[in-house]
């Protein structure tokens, strides 16, 4: 008898009686990836400070950033049409290279969005303080970002049905928020002309070159565009996986791009003070640019459907990091991996997403009593999800180079192994931004960034070498090429 597409995928399954039921469809996994990316909150996030540092050109970052990671996403679509496993990165370098490696992958990964989720929590903490008109001080921030955490839990453990279900109010409320908007302002109040976006309006780096300043406003771009990664990681409860994850990835990152794009030049062209954003004297411009454009009421309005948009961008990060601590359990790779393995009657990690939940808030507390390092973790997340998302390109180029071809139902055929290069090249590059030292002069402040990034690397290496965890699994390894084979040849896999 003629298996169907998802009975096949099921065989990518570890032996586990914890299984998942399969009620995700395409436009619910889009959905996923698109609010994780969240266009809103990079754009609200690092306007200001991108604008800053590299003046109007700085929104060239966005189209730049997706053209990389399109290439990152092409070669991620092709693992996961082979692997549609839940745990995405995790079981992806599994299969790719092997277990040790596989091991510090996820859990460079585990840790870069547990501080991502954070850095999410207390930026939309500071929407809930404009719209309630309350001050945005560290205790305040700290009880906010942690109800907001405990809420996104809560609508998380309902099930994955509503999951689906926020994910798509987070959709629109992200659509609204950042392409009608930015329509509205483009057509009705702008008033900058189209070739002001090639201006740098007199700004240049320390050492005079425009170049360097160009380059240091890449964190908006960079920030934006991960999260298109999430529609693998609940791979085994989506319908006919290795056909829609690689469709959903990419349009993430094209629809996240235009988005992106459409919304920051609402905000530059419709900015009749720009030269004071960019010279900084206008220290908060989207709130600014919002009150003259809509009025004290419009902009409230906007306030609350960012808020919405932001928190299911919260709800997408928690899931996503839940079924990888699930995957990772499942493997008993961590600590307490019986307990966090577990799958509730509403077909959700119930264990793993409180994990998901608690992490954040450890974090949250101290923020609260080093606030002004929240933008330096959040490049500490993002840095980390490069280092572990270019593992797997690494890991895919590997398996090129010893022969294999990608098996599943979505390839990209004949120009694998270029886009592979030209990804992983890609990659080094961000990396390599990312990495580059603050202007402060204390060396901690100067390199936390690298310095938080050694801290992760170091204490997951100790725990691989006195614990082992990755000898706990008889899960498959580094079998690519013969699983390829097994599946080209026909053969139930």
């Amino acid at each position: 008898m003629e298996q169907t597409t998802d009975q096949k995928s099921d065989k990518n399954q570890p032996a586990n009686k914890e299984q998942f039921n399969r009620s995700i469809g395409l436009i619910s996994n889009f959905a996923l990836g698109f609010t994780y990316l969240s266009p809103l909150t990079a754009v609200y996030s690092l306007f200001a400070l991108a604008v800053t540092l590299a003046g109007p050109p700085a929104v060239w970052w966005i189209l730049i950033v997706a053209c990389g990671q399109l290439l990152v996403a092409l070669v991620f679509g092709e693992v996961a049409s082979q692997y549609p496993i839940t745990g995405g990165l995790y079981p992806w370098a599994r299969r790719l290279w092997g277990k040790r490696y596989a091991w510090i992958a996820a859990w460079i990964y585990l840790w870069a969005l547990v501080v991502t989720i954070t850095s999410i929590a207390e930026y939309t903490a500071t929407f809930v303080a404009s719209l309630f008109h309350y001050a945005p001080t560290p205790g305040n921030m700290l009880m906010t970002s942690v109800v907001l955490l405990l809420i996104m839990m809560g609508v998380n453990m309902s099930g994955t049905k509503n999951l689906a279900r926020v994910a798509k109010i987070g959709f629109w409320c992200e659509i609204v928020s950042v392409i009608a908007l930015g329509i509205y302002l483009l057509i009705f109040h702008r008033s900058q002309p189209f070739s002001v976006l090639f201006d740098s309006m007199g700004v240049i780096a320390k050492d005079g070159s425009y170049s360097t300043a160009f380059m240091s406003a890449a964190l908006m771009g960079l920030f934006m565009f991960f999260g298109f990664e999430a529609c693998g990681n609940v791979a085994e409860e989506v319908k006919n996986p290795s056909k829609k994850i690689p469709l959903a990835m990419i349009l993430s990152i094209v629809f996240g791009a235009i988005s992106a794009v459409i919304s920051v030049l609402g905000y530059l062209l419709s900015s009749p003070d720009l030269l004071n954003i960019v010279t900084g004297k206008t220290a908060d411009p989207i709130p600014a640019i919002l009150n003259e454009a809509l009025g004290s009421t419009g902009a409230t309005i906007f306030i609350v459907v960012a808020i919405v948009a932001m928190l299911s961008c919260i709800l997408s990060l928690q899931a996503a990091l839940s079924r990888l601590i699930f995957s990772f359990s499942r493997d008993r790779m961590l600590p307490g991996s019986e307990w966090m393995a577990k799958i509730s009657k509403n077909s959700v990690p119930d264990n793993a997403m409180l994990v998901s939940c608690l992490l954040p808030v450890v974090i949250c507390v101290w923020v609260y009593f080093q606030p002004d390092n929240l933008s330096r973790i959040t490049a500490f997340a993002v840095i980390g999800i490069y280092i572990s998302f270019q593992m797997v390109v690494l890991a895919a180029l590997r398996q090129r180079l010893k022969g294999w071809k990608p098996a599943g139902e979505w390839t990209v055929g004949g120009w694998g192994m270029l886009v592979n290069f030209l990804a992983l090249a890609y990659g080094i590059g961000g990396i390599w931004l990312l990495a580059q030292p603050t202007d402060s002069v204390a060396f901690i402040d100067r390199w936390t960034v690298l310095v938080g990034l050694a801290i992760v690397i170091l204490s997951g290496l100790l725990y691989m070498t006195l614990a082992k965890p990755f000898g706990r699994s008889s899960a498959p390894e580094n079998d690519a090429i013969e699983y390829a084979t097994r599946l080209n040849a026909g053969q139930d896999c």
